[in-house]
């Protein structure tokens, strides 16, 4: 485990630069710029600029062969917000796009990070690849089954390099987690505990449809979801907890959780999935997604239980989020704070024993999404999706697995997946497998 976080640390520093600080600041660029050839440069675009795309995009410029050209974003306040960022970091200031499409025919742009909600992924990741860029595309990778499918078939037809937000898969603990989950040193393993219990998160207040804001292209932003007034609550961070644009906790925690542990367990799909909850916490609160809610996923061999409650932190192991997974020798939780082994006891000869030795909290190296900016990096430039540590085909399968959650939930059945036919047996749960577009939009076809 010491060799794994040495290679961590290295490959940071590969990336990044030996001596590279933490941000790259205007002054500090032209230094560092010098060593990087034009052709190693990469020029990067960004779709949806509010959140998690400009999170995503500042981890990428702290590397020195990065620069951000192009801003795409229906609100014009965060296409300028962003623009001011971008200037402070690098003294550059890149063009603004209300529409992505224009910034796609940029032939300069390399790269393009999507952090649009997730109604948006599906088509922007599409027709970025069709426009011949690589893909750095935020989690969930879609809201609906039959959109992950389709994102999958247009990687691998047009072949470029396609990463998934899931940037768990970059961090030091989950990757020491899995490899002594797939050491057998836990025994027989049969149940894997997920979890996300969110105390920060307050009741949605109910607010009444107003007039969108000045400089907001509502049309475009809500582009395939259902037509609707504009409604505060649905807008920017809020957006995923109502059904038309995401899948509330399941999705939005769930695909980091259940990525970890269906890739520890080896597995990518279930035999059945049932699920139970509601709108418990806050029932009247504007939020469309259940507030709390059990799901327990039956694959070979074990079962998989994922939960979430949002205004309360009181989650297993003490923790407010995290996986356990649960054997025969002992137990072993991780998350975003470290990971830890707890062992089961046995009695031989009247003393009381440990069936594995105990692994004390061990916490996690570097900064998991600057890693997982550095991976993509390296893999855009060695243009070897087999660099990637969460490829699409990847982020599909946590994608489709959380999916399956809340169609679970939606038919208020236990669903039966065959994996022959890749369908549910019930035509309720088929339904909800399919994506449903609006306002002249197609679901695209690869």
């Amino acid at each position: 485990m010491s060799s794994r976080r040495k290679f961590i640390q290295n490959t940071m520093l590969l990336g990044a630069g030996m001596s590279m600080p933490q941000v790259l600041t205007a002054a500090d660029f032209g230094a560092f710029t010098r060593k990087v050839s034009p052709s190693d440069q990469l020029n990067y675009g960004v779709i949806g600029c509010n959140g998690m795309g400009w999170s995503n995009m500042n981890a990428h410029l702290k590397m020195p062969h990065v620069n951000c050209v192009a801003l795409a974003d229906v609100d014009q306040s965060v296409l300028d917000r962003r623009t001011e960022d971008v200037f402070k970091i690098r003294g550059t200031r890149p063009k603004q796009y209300t529409d992505y499409r224009k910034m796609l025919e940029d032939p300069n742009i390399d790269i393009v990070i999507i952090g649009t909600p997730d109604h948006w992924h599906c088509l922007t990741m599409v027709d970025s690849v069709s426009a011949g860029k690589n893909v750095y595309v935020e989690k969930p990778i879609a809201n609906t089954i039959e959109e992950c499918q389709i994102m999958v078939k247009a990687q691998e037809r047009y072949g470029k390099i396609v990463q998934v937000g899931q940037w768990q898969r970059s961090g030091s603990q989950y990757a020491e987690a899995i490899d002594y989950v797939k050491s057998g040193k836990l025994g027989q393993i049969r149940l894997v505990k997920c979890w996300a219990y969110q105390g920060w998160m307050k009741p949605v207040p109910v607010l009444p449809n107003q007039a969108q804001p000045a400089g907001v292209d509502y049309k475009m932003w809500l582009g395939p979801a259902p037509s609707r007034e504009f409604n505060p609550n649905r807008f920017h961070f809020n957006f995923r907890w109502f059904w038309d644009y995401a899948g509330g906790l399941m999705t939005d925690w769930g695909v980091h959780e259940i990525d970890i542990a269906l890739f520890a367990m080896g597995v990518s799909a279930p035999k059945s999935v049932m699920a139970s909850g509601g709108k418990f916490a806050y029932p009247d609160d504007a939020s469309e997604t259940p507030d709390t809610l059990q799901t327990v996923y039956e694959y070979e061999g074990f079962n998989m239980l994922w939960e979430h409650a949002t205004g309360i932190d009181g989650g297993n192991y003490g923790t407010t989020e995290g996986i356990a997974f649960i054997g025969n020798n002992a137990t072993l939780v991780v998350n975003r704070g470290g990971w830890k082994v707890i062992p089961e006891t046995e009695t031989k000869d009247g003393v009381r024993t440990n069936k594995v030795e105990e692994v004390a909290h061990i916490k996690p190296i570097g900064n998991a999404l600057d890693l997982h900016a550095v991976n993509f990096s390296e893999a855009v430039k060695a243009n070897d999706p087999k660099l990637l540590n969460c490829a699409i085909q990847t982020g599909s399968v946590a994608a489709i697995n959380a999916q399956m959650g809340n169609i679970a939930y939606k038919t208020g059945e236990k669903v039966y997946w065959n994996a022959e036919k890749n369908q549910f047996t019930s035509s309720a749960a088929n339904d909800l497998m399919k994506a449903q577009y609006h306002n002249g939009w197609k679901v695209p076809k690869v």
